[in-house]
């Protein structure tokens, strides 16, 4: 197959055969007992059940107990009583945020593990608490700390158990059910053979592995799955441990798999959670909407909640895992996690409130970068724009309809060949000229450059990786091949050093390189996608794990981490590119814990059905706890074709998801918003309308997310830990801290829908300014949903600022003034935020911003409505030590008003409005209609108009 081309005819049945293929998912894709680790894993778990007098054979041995000279950690020697002669050595600490990190791996064995995991999904090394003091005793060694001394960190000695408690209550086990199981590297000659009909000895006995290991090698040195072989020179190497949450009902996390927020049992009767969750980075066409199926990324986070605490483990594996979660009671669950190969290197994260495990985890792997403003807004997609008259055509439409757009994207047929940096002459001949057409009127444009390489001499990026040895292997150390898009394939090996800044100067515009992307502007950007690797001859329709990466580390040790590494190099090389830099955009469908450093995601081949749109919603919010805050499904579905009802109803949660992109596969029919009938495209115009408009309230929810770990989008049990009845709930969410409740529609037909208020507080609609009113036990309300209407409810005490201006791109309504929503809560008061910076360079970091508390409150007998600089009161929270509050940012939007203030549920009509210490102001009162009992009230609307007041300046308003 080496230096094969395909012709346009074997390239299309390729992909015929390809997709075909994937239309029987469970056969293209293992099950747990197709796996042999996963086998061996869920074999030990079903031993350890039924086997009377468990007991792990994991043991600290005192007499190695090392205490650091600072008390901060401790290590120890770990035996095991199968193998008297085999090491593992365990690193316990406490980090300086109360995380517990717990290491354990094989000592001075045939082989080293890979240990690397954490150095790709960590910012640093956190830092160790120097304020601990471990006292050692006769059953084990402890820790307590924290502000309250109510955190305890126990590791017991016989069998080997770490426990974590709050208040002297259990919140994380580690091997307590005694599940703990690191494979040691051996050789096959010193395999241990149980003879047929020899009976399993009593747990303990020395010299007997069958009542622990099974009675049989079962896929130790090679296995096979359809017609590929796995030749697994390394040996057994899977390492198994369980993980207990003795007072938490309900987990959350470990995405990507397609299925509700709190994650369902997997070891009960349920035919679709018959296996365990997988975590196994994997190209998917049309995925199941409720299965544990693995998907595009992987990140091994868990958040454990409970009316009385939250906590979270990470467990930082970047090989292939499989995760089975049972509740033995309603107010407990137990895991158990089945990795193919790596250390155990477990973060503990105490919490003890949803906030508080975000924070943790940020401080380990990072906040998503507060993104370029245009990527808020509506991106425009399809597998493919095929020519650069058509994207003249498609921006022309909007343009006609008055429809807006930032963005319009290329797929794999801009490429000539499928040569990602090189434009097809025939259908692109002039792609400057198109893209600066485009960004003519702020509007953007991204490219598809995927991770395989066409394996021509005719192509110079590929003749160059070959050229610096930056090419994945084969397990004999010759360049592999596979197909994919381009044919025949090599995969650069982003984990080689080498390949980083070569991948990088590729985005640069360079004079006499007419092969790079010298044809590019600073106005196109970047889709990373089958970074998988998806691979159409691969087993599982990926890479063989046998393969070996720089290191000598095979494709089976990284392969979740494989994802996330593409995007990191390409948002690097866009950075890169420009002086002064300016912020990149990359989108990744593959990605790891600490991708969110690098861009946004989406859920990739999603169908164009009410299940699949219903279950993005879960997967989106599922994403944000775990980082990946900067999420979206296609808006649409990527295959099929959706009827007018249903691509009305996902556009209406497509502009409250924070990526929000509609894209759809080449088969389908062209389903631009613009080519809609009436009234269906003028529902489209209004909900496009809306997001932009919105964008200030986003934009200030990137912020929060990139300065605390917050996620973007909220699910109500991060909102209202305590309230037991929305642990479950993921139908809705709140937008960052707006005070925005959404609940998209998703099934057909729907007239009205069922929102959830967990408090006491009174909630507006959005639109009518219809009120409702929760209960302190929670209650559900009725909210009409017509076609034409989107169910968003304001929150009492919230200030929601927008800009009502319609506008061609987002990059336009830089000058546009905003308008003030404020919504009165049970005390009338309110408060909001806005953050404002240019939005596309990296400015804001040396404090070139606009950040503003707008609040609302009681003052004699009315109320007053004040403007305030949050920057200076809070420079920390932001990160802002060189802030000026007539910093350039500020002088280039100081003309900026506010148009237009709107007052929800004030009592009484006011007898004035002025501006403190100024003129009165013009205003208008609708009166409120108060419930009867039957129905729900409309609370009172007050609108000031044209006030005067600047968006920059601090200003008061009083409503006497």
């Amino acid at each position: 197959m080496k230096g094969l081309t395909f012709s346009s005819v074997s390239f299309l049945l390729l992909f015929t055969l390809f997709s075909q293929s994937l239309a029987v998912k469970h056969n293209d894709f293992k099950t747990c007992s197709q796996s042999g680790f996963c086998r061996r894993g869920r074999a030990l778990a079903e031993r350890a059940n039924t086997t009377p007098r468990w007991q792990s054979p994991y043991s600290l041995d005192p007499s190695s107990i090392s205490v650091s000279s600072s008390q901060a950690s401790f290590t120890a020697g770990i035996k095991s009583s199968l193998y008297p002669d085999i090491k593992f050595g365990l690193d316990v600490r406490v980090q300086e945020d109360g995380v517990v990190r717990v290491r354990m791996d094989e000592i001075d064995g045939l082989r080293k593990r890979y240990d690397e995991a954490a150095g790709w999904a960590l910012i640093a090394e956190p830092l160790v608490n120097q304020d601990i003091t471990w006292t050692v005793g006769k059953k084990d060694v402890r820790a307590t700390y924290g502000p309250k001394k109510d955190i305890e960190v126990v590791v017991e000695f016989q069998p080997l158990r770490v426990v974590l408690k709050r208040g002297g209550k259990e919140q994380v086990v580690v091997n307590g059910r005694g599940l703990l199981h690191m494979e040691h590297f051996r050789t096959k000659s010193e395999a241990k053979e149980i003879k047929e009909g020899e009976e399993a000895q009593e747990p303990m006995q020395v010299n007997s592995l069958a009542w622990f290991e099974g009675d049989s090698e079962d896929g130790y040195w090679e296995e096979s799955f359809g017609s590929h072989k796995d030749s697994k020179p390394k040996g057994p190497e899977s390492l198994s441990v369980d993980i207990e949450f003795p007072n938490h009902g309900h987990v959350y996390g470990i995405p990507q798999h397609a299925t509700s927020l709190s994650l369902p049992t997997t070891t009960g009767d349920d035919p679709f959670y018959s296996d365990p969750f997988r975590l196994y980075n994997a190209d998917v066409f049309e995925y199941l909407a409720s299965s544990p199926m693995s998907l595009y990324g992987s990140i091994p986070l868990m958040h454990a909640h409970s009316a009385d605490s939250t906590v979270g483990v990470f467990h930082v594996v970047a090989s292939e895992t499989w995760i089975d979660i049972s509740h033995p009671t309603t107010k407990s669950t137990n895991t158990h996690w089945i990795s193919e190969s790596g250390i155990l290197d477990l973060f503990l994260l105490p919490g003890p409130t949803p906030e508080a495990v975000f924070k943790q985890y940020a401080t380990l792997t990072g906040t998503a970068p507060l993104p370029a403003h245009w990527a808020l807004a509506y991106h425009q997609c399809r597998w493919n724009y095929v020519s650069s008259d058509d994207v003249r055509t498609v921006a022309k439409r909007f343009d006609e309809e008055d429809m807006p757009v930032d963005v319009f994207w290329l797929d794999i047929e801009y490429a000539e060949e499928h040569k990602y940096f090189i434009w097809d002459k025939k259908t692109f001949p002039d792609p400057i000229e198109m893209t600066n057409d485009v960004a003519a009127v702020g509007r953007k444009m991204v490219a598809i450059i995927d991770p395989h390489l066409k394996r021509t001499s005719n192509y110079p990026v590929y003749e160059q990786a070959k050229e610096l040895d930056v090419l994945v292997k084969k397990s004999d150390n010759n360049e592999y091949e596979g197909w994919c898009w381009t044919g025949s394939s090599s995969w650069v090996d982003f984990f080689n050093p080498a390949s980083w800044s070569w991948w990088a100067s590729l985005f640069k515009m360079q004079e006499g390189k007419t092969w790079s992307w010298t044809q590019s502007t600073e106005d196109i950007y970047v889709w990373n996608d089958m970074n998988e690797p998806a691979i159409f001859n691969g087993p599982e329709i990926t890479m063989p794990k046998d393969n070996v990466h720089y290191g000598g580390w095979e494709h089976r040790d990284v392969h979740n981490i494989n994802g996330m590494l593409f995007p990191n190099v390409t948002s690097q090389g866009l950075i890169a590119r420009s002086d002064p830099p300016k912020r990149p955009f990359v989108l990744t469908r593959s990605f790891y814990a600490g991708s969110q450093r690098f861009g946004a995601m989406w859920t990739g081949d999603n169908m164009g059905t009410w299940e699949h749109m219903a279950v993005g919603i879960k997967m989106v919010l599922a994403n944000s706890i775990a980082g990946m805050s900067f999420a979206g499904s296609d808006v649409g579905g990527f295959f099929g074709n959706p009827e007018s009802e249903m691509l009305v109803r996902w556009y209406q949660w497509g502009i409250f998801s924070p990526f929000f992109r509609a894209h759809a596969h080449i088969d389908t029919k062209r389903r631009e918003p613009y080519l809609l009938d009436e009234p269906y495209k003028s529902m489209l115009r209004d909900i496009l309308r809306l997001r932009y408009s919105m964008l200030p309230v986003w934009y200030t929810a990137f912020r929060e997310t990139s300065a605390t770990g917050l996620p973007v989008l909220r699910p109500q049990y991060v909102m209202f830990p305590q309230d037991t009845n929305g642990f479950a709930i993921d139908d809705q969410f709140y937008v960052g801290g707006s005070g925005l409740l959404v609940k998209p529609v998703t099934s057909p037909g729907a007239k009205d829908a069922s929102v959830y208020l967990a408090e006491n507080q009174v909630y507006y609609d959005y639109f009518s300014h219809k009120a409702y009113r929760g209960s302190s036990k929670g209650k559900s309300v009725t909210v009409p949903a017509e076609l034409h209407q989107v169910p968003v409810l304001i929150r009492g005490g919230s200030v929601i600022p927008t800009r009502e201006r319609p506008r061609r791109s987002s990059p336009l309504m830089k000058n546009d003034p905003f308008t003030l929503r404020v919504a009165l809560g049970s005390a009338s008061s309110a408060r909001g935020e806005l953050y404002l910076d240019d939005g596309v360079t990296f400015s804001h970091e040396k404090g070139d911003v606009v950040f503003r508390e707008f609040t609302a409150g009681k003052a004699g007998k009315g109320i007053r409505i004040s403007s305030t600089d949050l920057a200076a009161a809070h420079p920390g929270d932001v990160a802002l030590s060189t802030y000026d509050k007539q910093n350039d940012f500020v002088k280039s939007i100081e003309k900026v008003k506010v148009e237009k203030i709107v007052v929800l549920g004030l009592g009484v009509k006011p007898s004035s409005v002025k501006i403190e210490g100024g003129e009165q102001l013009e205003f208008e009162f609708v009166e409120g209609v108060a419930a009867d009992g039957k129905k729900e009230g409309v609370a009172s609307v007050l609108t000031i108009k044209n006030p005067g007041v600047l968006i920059t300046k601090d200003w008061e308003i009083v409503v006497a």
